[in-house]
């Protein structure tokens, strides 16, 4: 995807919409800044990310992706895969842990 601006919005439990604006060199990579960013400054209310879906939107062309938070998780657990993705998931979870 190389360097782009995204708003990462989620939905909480309580319906409330929350966005912020990241810049990621990927899809995942996104969602995992939008998610620290909302956490880091308590943004989010406590079990925001047990939403289904992040929704995530690419400016220059805009586009917009719904991003299954299971499926996400999921990525993000598994130990196998090509290099480049193996080290995209080392990067996400450096942002995620960091």
């Amino acid at each position: 995807m190389g360097q782009k601006r995204c708003r990462v919005s989620v939905h909480d439990l309580e319906g409330t919409a929350h966005t912020v604006e990241v810049t990621a060199d990927s899809l995942y990579e996104a969602v995992a800044r939008g998610m620290k960013a909302l956490q880091s400054k308590d943004w989010s209310a406590p079990g925001a990310f047990e939403a289904s879906y992040i929704r995530v939107t690419v400016a220059e062309p805009e586009v917009t992706h719904q991003v299954s938070v299971k499926k996400f998780n999921e990525w993000l657990e598994r130990s196998h895969g090509s290099p480049r993705d193996t080290i995209q998931r080392q990067k996400v979870r450096s942002i995620l842990n960091g």
